[in-house]
């Protein structure tokens, strides 16, 4: 996956569902402002706020958002960085949601805890590194 130079507003109105377009359009505003960097579309889905390095114990290694999501047909999924371990605090009071390895799904962004949100995001942007690793 990598950075690509398609527009992110552009993409956003290809979203058929409006909560879920307005649930994109709210995390690009709370993601760019927490994290400084602008909107920007990894592949064809991907919307990520700074970027990072990565390397696996098997030696793959390469570059990723430091904090993004994808705004998915059944739920919004956000790509943090670490183990999602490194959140429990804050997940106990986000709200509903299911989690992966190190991804948070949302169905409903919109009654997500703000600040819990917004606590998560800042949180998995620091880890990546001070700059986002860029």
């Amino acid at each position: 996956m990598e950075p690509t130079t398609s527009d992110v507003p552009e993409f956003l109105t290809t979203i058929p569902d409006a909560r879920r377009r307005a649930d994109a359009e709210s995390l690009v505003a709370l993601m760019t402002e927490v994290t400084s960097h602008p909107a920007v579309l990894w592949g064809t889905s991907i919307i990520g706020f700074g970027s990072r390095h990565y390397r696996y114990e098997t030696g793959t290694e390469g570059v990723t958002v430091a904090v993004g999501f994808s705004p998915r047909k059944a739920q919004t999924v956000l790509y943090l960085t670490g183990s999602l371990d490194d959140y429990a605090d804050l997940l106990t009071t986000l709200g509903k949601h299911s989690t992966g390895k190190s991804c948070l799904y949302l169905k409903r962004v919109d009654e997500a805890d703000p600040t819990a949100l917004r606590a998560i995001i800042a949180r998995s942007y620091r880890a990546a590194g001070t700059d986002g690793g860029e």
